[in-house]
């Protein structure tokens, strides 16, 4: 099984919106710059979970997006699903047409797996994830070079006027 970029980056996108819960709306530039992920992707995958209620977006000056629900009651496996993404890790998608139209010797295994990993993320909340000293200590870093990359540009910019 291999989750897409897709299923990461909603995931990841949602755990940074979680760990600036609080702080008030975050831009998908923020998220953006700190993620590495490309913005137009961004707005894609917010557009969807916009959808699945996940989150909402602030209109105006200072706006962005927020969590639309406590970070205890989303879940890992909902993300993944609001971007369309599954984790099956059977080659036919659960049609059991594996070899030739037929089910495989491995079919049942496969599906087995499948389960166990959904079950797994259906357990893993965001604020499971925001409550990790590791993903915390990496969070903070991100932001301390957000800032540092911010301050650059202003330097630049004042020096070029």
């Amino acid at each position: 099984m291999q989750l897409t970029t897709r299923g990461r980056y909603a995931v990841t996108a949602m755990l940074d919106l979680a760990l600036h819960d609080g702080q008030g709306p975050v831009s998908l530039a923020d998220i953006s710059r700190r993620q590495e992920i490309s913005l137009a992707y961004l707005e894609q995958l917010f557009a969807k979970l916009r959808r699945a209620e996940l989150v909402h977006s602030v209109r105006g000056p200072g706006g962005g997006y927020e969590l639309d629900r406590d970070s205890e009651s989303i879940y890992v496996a909902e993300i993944i699903g609001a971007v369309d993404e599954s984790v099956d890790t059977t080659r036919c998608r659960g049609s059991g047409d594996c070899q030739g139209g037929e089910t495989c010797l491995t079919h049942y295994l496969w599906e087995d797996l499948s389960e166990q990993i959904l079950g797994f993320l259906q357990g893993v909340s965001l604020a499971d994830l925001v409550s990790r000293r590791d993903v915390r200590r990496i969070a903070g870093h991100q932001d301390r070079k957000l800032v540092a990359g911010d301050m650059n540009e202003m330097r630049i910019s004042a020096t070029s006027v």
